[in-house]
Parts: structure tokens; C-alpha cells; sequence
């Protein structure tokens, strides 16, 4: 059938207290990325929410995580020889800690919702159960057959759920990534940064820094130089970023340091950038003799980059998005997601979530309407080839 806009809209402005009582619930369930028995009471809720839609729903335990929720339909629509498939992705884990809602409650006023989590990213969840239960309600077919990953450790990398990831974007046309819209005026999300992270550990010469100072090599001095380097590749013009977040170093003020660690972040927009920074980073010395440093790390996040799968995906959501009478636009993020992996793969569109702003922030919220609105968009971008 044709899909309309109009008959999207008004099923879910009629289901509007709904989903509202829908994402409090999945705030209400905390669940704090390093408290893995946490995960199980939002998966939960997803997954019973799955079941009643027709999905056969996996839920995988982790080893260190709280591990992941996969789900795909139990029946098809589509030509069994050849189901093309599309993959809708989302995290239930949060940064914040058990108890947040003690000081932090659910509010539910007006137009928004706030809450622990409410933002990045149980709002973006709460619209993928409302987009797929829309077009089940409408009698809706999607173009391709959705399949659901929702992971748990996504504010810690992706560490347990990344080959799950990986593997499943090799296998679909498409991801669509629920991570939060860019600001309040709701960005997709075409591009982010690559994230890196590094470790330099400096090894010196322990002395009495009284009596014996000449014999030591000050492990803290050597890094002080390398910090001044590493600031050096800063080029906020082309959108790279490193910061020397950890400083660690030192027993006690009359010995002469023989260690010191730095830990550094790094934020760059192509891969090349990534390969060029990881390549300076990974070759640093010491300028001062009779120093040996450890040097790890790598960029655990490639950059989303606009590459020509993911733009022509950017224009089906904009011109969806004229459909429905609303003007999109696209931006870059400076944080990364898991649509960073799939977009090594298979063509991504990310920031598909809520609107609102606040992510690990005390100000966390999100407006009822725009997730309505961002509901419907999903629901239809699914439809469309």
C-alpha cells in the first residue's frame, strides 16, 4: 500500500499518552553502562514490546557488559529467495549512575520529558518501537525487513557488541542509527568524528631529590614536552582535536619521578586523519636521553564519513522529510556512535532519536512532539526503497 504521512501521524498523535508511559518506563529502568545486571530490565522491556509486534527476540548475555537484544520478524513479507534487509540500531545503556533518578526524577510537563537517559538515547528507542508498531497498526509493509540490535555497552565502546555490529552491517542495505538529533533544532547526523584514545607512559630514573638529584631522569619532565607536541596537532580549522585528558606521575615531592603517564583523546573526521595522527602519536621519543616510553592505543571509532552511500540515504530522509512538511538538515557530531561501524559497510544515516538536548547532562530532555514527528519519519523511511 501507499503510506501516507497523514495516517502515520494521527495513529501515533492518538498513541501519544502511550508512548509517552513508554519511554518512562524505559527511563525509570536505570541502567548505568558498568552495572551489567542493569541492562536486563530495559531489554526486557524492549523485547516484550518486539514479541507482541511479531519479532523473534534474542537477548544475548555479555561476559563483562550487560549484552544485546537482536529481533527480526518472525514472518516476512518479503520474498522469502531474496530479503533484503535494514537495520535499526540503539543502546539502552546510560552514563548515569544507580540512584540518578533520586535527584534527578521523571518529569513528565507540557511538551517534554526529562530524565536520566530520556535524551541518549531511550527516547530514540522508544521511537523505534512506535515506528514498527505504526506500520503494523496501518498494515504498512517495510521496503526491506527490519532487524533490531539494541547493545548495552555503547557509552563504554562498543567493546562486546562491536563484531555483532560489523557482522550484522554486512548484511543489510541500510542502517538507520537511533542516537540523539544534533541541538534542538533535530540535525541528522550525516557525519562524526573518529575517536582515539592513547596511552604514552614514561619511564625515567627514580633519585633522592635532595641528595642524589643528577642521578635521576624525571619521567614527568619528558612528558611535560611531549604534552606541549601532542597540543601542537590541534587543527580545529580541519576538525581535529587532542586533548591530554590524564596526567598521572610521581611518588612524592623529594624523589626525582621515574614514571608518569599521559592518557589523550583524539577526534579527527576522515580516516586519513585517523591513519596520520596514529601514525605521529605511535612514533613520539623521548628528548631526553635515558627515557623509554610505552606507547598504545588506537581509534577504537573510524570516522562516519559523508561517503556517497550515506548522502543518498541523507537525501531519501530529506526528501521523506518534504513529504511530511517538515525542512531537514544534516550535520557533523563531534562525539561518535556505533553508526561509525556500520557506515564502514553499509550506507548510514545517524541521529534518527529524539530532540532535545542534554545528553550527560543534568538538563537532560527531550520535546514530546519532535518524537512523534521523528517516529513518523523512521516509519516512513522504512517504507521507502
Amino acid at each position: 500500500m501507499m503510506v501516507q504521512a497523514a495516517d502515520i501521524l494521527d495513529y501515533l498523535n492518538n498513541n501519544r499518552a502511550s508512548m509517552v508511559e513508554f519511554l518512562s518506563q524505559l527511563v525509570l529502568a536505570e541502567s548505568p553502562s558498568r552495572v551489567p545486571e542493569a541492562q536486563a530490565r530495559p531489554l526486557a522491556i524492549l523485547g516484550d514490546a518486539l514479541d507482541e509486534l511479531g519479532f523473534e527476540v534474542q537477548i544475548v548475555p555479555g561476559q563483562d557488559a550487560g549484552g544485546y537484544l537482536q529481533a527480526v520478524p518472525i514472518k516476512s513479507d518479503l520474498d522469502e529467495g531474496a530479503r533484503s534487509r535494514q537495520l535499526l540500531l540503539g543502546h539502552c545503556d546510560t552514563v548515569w549512575p544507580l540512584g540518578t533518578l533520586a535527584r534527578m526524577p521523571l518529569v513528565v510537563e507540557d511538551n517534554i520529558v526529562r530524565g536520566p537517559g530520556v535524551f541518549d538515547m531511550k527516547g530514540g528507542l522508544t521511537q523505534m518501537i512506535y515506528a514498527l508498531q505504526a506500520l503494523k497498526e496501518i498494515g504498512a509493509t517495510p521496503a526491506y525487513e527490519p532487524v533490531i540490535l539494541v547493545n548495552s555497552d555503547e557509552e563504554t565502546g562498543s567493546h562486546e557488541s562491536k563484531e555483532v555490529i560489523l557482522e550484522l552491517a554486512q548484511q543489510v542495505e541500510r542502517a538507520f542509527i537511533l542516537e540523539p538529533a544534533l541541538g534542538v533544532s533535530g540535525k541528522l547526523k550525516t557525519a562524526r568524528k573518529g575517536v582515539g584514545r592513547f596511552e604514552l607512559i614514561a619511564h625515567g630514573r627514580a633519585a633522592h631529590a635532595g641528595l642524589d638529584p643528577g642521578k635521576g631522569i624525571n619521567a614527568i619532565l619528558v612528558l611535560s614536552y611531549l604534552v606541549q607536541d601532542l597540543d601542537a596537532l590541534n587543527d580545529p580549522e580541519n576538525g581535529v582535536s587532542v586533548n591530554v585528558g590524564i596526567i598521572e606521575g610521581g611518588l612524592q615531592a623529594n624523589v626525582v619521578p621515574a614514571e608518569c603517564r599521559a592518557v589523550i583523546d583524539v577526534r579527527v573526521p576522515t580516516k586519513e586523519d585517523a591513519l596520520r595522527l596514529e601514525a605521529i602519536i605511535s612514533g613520539m621519543a623521548s628528548p631526553i636521553a635515558g627515557v623509554s616510553l610505552d606507547i598504545s592505543g588506537e581509534f577504537d571509532r573510524p570516522p562516519l564519513e559523508a561517503t556517497p552511500a550515506n548522502q543518498a540515504l541523507w537525501r531519501t530522509a530529506e526528501t521523506v522529510g518534504q513529504a511530511m512538511g517538515i525542512s531537514l538538515e544534516q550535520g557533523m557530531a563531534g562525539g561518535g556512535s556505533d553508526g561509525n561501524y556500520t557506515s564502514l559497510h553499509t550506507a548510514t544515516l545517524d541521529g534518527l532519536g529524539a530532540v532535545g538536548d542534554g545528553a550527560h547532562a543534568d538538563h537532560e530532555f527531550i520535546f514530546i512532539d519532535k518524537m512523534i514527528e521523528r517516529t513518523a519519519l523512521l516509519a516512513l523511511l522504512m517504507t521507502t526503497p
